[in-house]
């Protein structure tokens, strides 16, 4: 948020306490969850939008419909009839969408793998401006009743948290994935410092920051407390292979060692070099995604250095 639109923000949301706390919260919870314009915003983001929507140009496009009338937008690589094939779902991050994984949907469908690409709302080709993670969540289980069951899902920032709430089964009255894999990029394990953070940027006081943390109960049947996905991953018959950079300045390197500590059933790879965004696309990422989904085992060694790589903007 732009330093002159965020003190306007700030002296807002100073006047609306003053008058209800409860009123001041749900207007926060609004805030939060409108999503960035879908438009690319800068010349690199503009190319690597352009180039994503052209390589996604002969995907098959389908629209799942979600509760609300809302709507989310997937694409099918190596759909119909080719037989029986490993079945992949994508997940992108926060402001993202499918243009911008591209290189990491080639890589999972180079080989005849289907593979499902996933906007959600707000996001990429899926309309509208809100989106939150019940809403979220509700988009991968709806994929899950479309396309069937899937071999593995991935997922980075935003969306690798989504797979993670929904597998563990956090959210009553949802469906959770059920997938033999799951691979998170750059991902929150638990959401209550993404609330604090955002209530601390825009001046929220006690009483209203516990009003924008309650709606999130109300929305979604469960507390804020409750999206804490690190312990349950260790007790998912999923393996889950974590994927994190100690230099994503985004996504703090401290996520994935709470994953690190479930147990032996989550594996670290560390990235090292590639932070929060060109970790998406990175050779060695890839090729590290490639042997956990094929069992094979890699050397799970840190990467200190990187070839500059084409920037997709994929922020939590």
């Amino acid at each position: 948020m732009a330093k002159f639109a965020l003190g306007v923000t700030r002296l807002g949301f100073t006047a609306l306490q003053a008058i209800s706390s409860r009123l001041a919260g749900e207007a926060a919870f609004r805030l939060f969850c409108r999503t960035p314009p879908q438009r690319p915003q800068g010349a690199k983001a503009k190319a690597a939008h352009a180039a994503g929507m052209d390589w996604l140009k002969d995907a098959e496009r389908i629209e799942l419909p979600l509760a609300g009338g809302k709507r989310a937008a997937a694409f099918r690589i190596n759909g119909g009839a080719l037989g029986k094939r490993k079945r992949y779902l994508v997940t992108h991050g926060w402001g993202s969408g499918m243009a911008y994984m591209t290189d990491l949907i080639a890589h999972l469908a180079k080989d005849g793998a289907e593979v499902i690409g996933l906007d959600f709302p707000g996001h990429g080709l899926s309309r509208g401006r809100f989106l939150h993670m019940g809403l979220a969540v509700e988009a991968i289980a709806t994929a899950q009743e479309r396309f069937g069951a899937f071999d593995a899902a991935i997922g980075h920032s935003f969306g690798g948290a989504a797979l993670m709430v929904s597998a563990t089964g956090i959210l009553p009255h949802v469906r959770p994935i059920e997938v033999e894999k799951i691979v998170t990029i750059g991902s929150p394990s638990e959401m209550a410092w993404l609330f604090t953070d955002f209530g601390r940027m825009i001046g929220l006081g006690k009483a209203a920051q516990a009003a924008l943390e309650g709606k999130v109960g109300r929305i979604t049947g469960r507390q804020l407390a409750d999206f804490d996905v690190a312990k349950p991953a260790g007790r998912l018959r999923a393996q889950v292979l974590t994927i994190h950079a100690e230099d994503d300045k985004e996504v703090g390197a401290h996520h994935a060692r709470r994953y690190q500590a479930a147990g032996d059933a989550v594996r670290v790879f560390w990235a090292n070099g590639f932070g929060h965004r060109r970790i998406i696309g990175a050779k060695p990422v890839l090729d590290e995604i490639e042997a956990f989904l094929g069992d094979r085992q890699s050397e799970g060694v840190e990467i200190v250095s990187f070839v500059e790589l084409p920037v997709r903007r994929a922020s939590l």
